[in-house]
């Protein structure tokens, strides 16, 4: 096979294939982040076209965000029981199968269905706990690193698509850009056939940074269901008070980043009068400096107090959202914000990751993150609702910032509650 080959040549350069593996995730959730995040530019173009309202769009972007993360759980259990490649190969054909019907959809029923259902069952399949796979079993060292490496894929994800999207849209319509991040998951589905492995052991490797000698047993096979694998972790992970501090930590993550920012900033900004190509460029400069956040943020959760790295990011986050209505919309303070946010869009998740192995162990470490970022997308599905709300009852967008940049107050104080629980849980 072409890993194998791959494998076999890397290792005569002394370079692990674990990076190969970091390589192919980050491309296949940067082009997941394209999908994820492009009905952002499309909100718009559809009231135009079928004259829905922004609560109604809203409400599918919202059940696509809570199915995304009650996803999470159960994905981790089909990566542990039918590997990683199979797994995310049909995650892809299900969103591809989706975006193709979507482009012949007239009623909104149809956007609920297919955008909402279907993609939030697709993209949920991998989401973030793919990444986390990846960093606890490929990597020993440098595991925070990765985790920060694979987040920062959905920053770069906006930097690349969003303002192309924004472009085809407003030149080509609507169902050009999507056919083009159809295009681009085909490719990455063809990158996860040829190159995607499940364990370091599956090419004589131990894991980057392992330097034991002694033979690496095979994974015990899983007997359980999956359904009895992910309800059975979430059974033994609420009763460690941790768990709740991250899951409520993280489900402000979701209202006050892919929620909130990433489905309503674009037609915010038009109501401002930004034109709709310039809002999505400020969207991706936020992709811009998250990407670097992201990456710093994983190097100093292998350095520094995990709890205290999300104190700050929330703290700072927090005060990003309550800074942006005084800004005027104007360059100089949209740009002001797009710097400030963006460095800390999700530089929460590699401390969040590292946290949760810490307190669960490695192998249960995916399990219990899924159920923490199902927390993160029942965050992202309320705020995008209730932006939406408030756009159509209220004719304003600001109300939903507000309540965010409060919120994010409240998560660095519990960030920093975490500290007082010093005892690890049982794996």
């Amino acid at each position: 096979m072409i890993s194998n080959q791959l494998a076999a040549a890397l290792g005569r350069r002394n370079i692990h294939y674990g990076w190969v593996m970091v390589a192919v995730t980050f491309f296949t959730a940067l082009v997941s982040a394209g999908t994820v995040g492009a009905p952002g530019v499309f909100i718009v173009p559809l009231q135009q076209e079928f004259g829905w309202s922004t609560a109604e769009i809203s409400s599918a972007l919202s059940i696509r965000f809570v199915l995304f993360g009650l996803m999470a759980p159960f994905a981790a259990a089909l990566l542990n029981r039918y590997g990683l490649r199979n797994i995310t190969l049909l995650a892809q054909l299900i969103v591809v199968s989706a975006l193709l019907a979507s482009l012949a959809m007239t009623q909104v029923w149809h956007l609920v269905l297919l955008w909402g259902v279907v993609i939030g069952l697709g993209t949920g399949m991998t989401a973030l706990v793919l990444g986390a796979t990846i960093a606890t079993r490929w990597f020993v060292a440098r595991r925070g690193l990765v985790v920060g490496i694979l987040t920062a894929s959905v920053a770069t994800g906006q930097l690349v698509f969003l303002p192309l999207l924004a472009s085809l849209t407003e030149r080509l319509g609507w169902r050009t850009a999507l056919a083009l991040v159809c295009c681009a998951l085909a490719v990455s589905a063809t990158a996860v056939l040829l190159l995607m492995r499940d364990r370091p052991s599956d090419l004589g490797l131990r894991p980057f940074g392992d330097k034991g000698t002694e033979p690496i047993a095979a994974p015990p096979p899983v007997s359980t269901s999956i359904f009895a694998t992910a309800l059975g972790t979430l059974r033994d992970a609420v009763r460690v008070p941790v768990f709740w501090m991250l899951f409520a930590t993280f489900f402000i993550c979701g209202a006050s980043t892919n929620g909130l920012v990433q489905v309503h900033l674009i037609p915010m900004c038009l109501d401002f009068g930004i034109p709709q190509v310039q809002a999505a460029s400020l969207l991706a400069a936020m992709g811009m400096f998250d990407f670097v956040g992201t990456i710093v943020s994983g190097w100093l959760s292998d350095r520094y107090d995990n709890r205290w790295l999300l104190f700050w990011y929330y703290g700072l986050r927090g005060l990003s959202l309550l800074f942006l209505p005084f800004t005027d919309f104007s360059f100089y303070g949209l740009s002001l914000f797009a710097m400030f946010y963006g460095l800390d869009w999700i530089a929460t998740v590699p401390p969040t990751v590292r946290l949760t192995a810490q307190r669960f162990g490695p192998e249960r470490a995916n399990l219990v993150f899924g159920w923490v970022f199902a927390g993160h997308q029942l965050g992202a599905g309320t705020a995008a609702f209730g932006a939406g709300l408030s756009r159509t009852l209220l004719q304003s967008y600001l109300p939903a910032f507000f309540m965010a940049g409060a919120l994010c107050m409240v998560a660095a104080l519990l960030a920093l509650a975490i500290a007082r629980q010093a005892k690890p849980a049982a794996a």
